[in-house]
């Protein structure tokens, strides 16, 4: 029993899950050009925070990728500015969009002004008819 095999240590569904928040808000900073040296350490900020978080709530892991994204998107409000900006609306003060659910699985990001869904957290890309999904390098 117990040799070097990887199948003795599955990924838990916990790093699975803070995996998939961390590229999923990577990838809408990215769409919204934003993706510097500081925004990644945010999201690895929050990702340190949420496992944590996890830890003593063990359902909240389907919520991970959404409180990500919150929590990058307040640690940007602080240091950058208002993101991600409503690509819907185009007349008016520019402003954010939020995540909905905030403490749910499946999280979008929405509009309130206009009362839409914009899009899945992880594909504000493919949303704002910028870069395509999967268009950006990896290095």
């Amino acid at each position: 029993m117990g040799g070097m095999d990887p199948s003795d240590t599955p990924i838990s569904p916990l790093e699975q899950a803070l995996h998939a928040a961390r590229a999923l808000v990577l990838a809408d900073l990215a769409a919204g050009e934003v993706a510097e040296a500081d925004m990644v350490s945010m999201v690895e900020e929050s990702v340190v925070q949420r496992r944590w978080w996890v830890e003593q709530w063990p359902e909240g892991v389907e919520y991970v990728a959404g409180l990500v994204a919150q929590d990058v998107q307040d640690a940007l409000l602080e240091t950058y500015g208002r993101w991600p900006l409503c690509p819907v609306c185009g007349a008016g003060d520019p402003h954010a969009l939020e995540v909905e659910p905030e403490l749910g699985p499946d999280p979008h990001w929405v509009c309130h002004k206009a009362g839409v869904k914009v899009a899945a957290v992880g594909t504000l890309g493919s949303a704002t008819g910028g870069a395509s999904p999967g268009g950006a390098p990896s290095s």
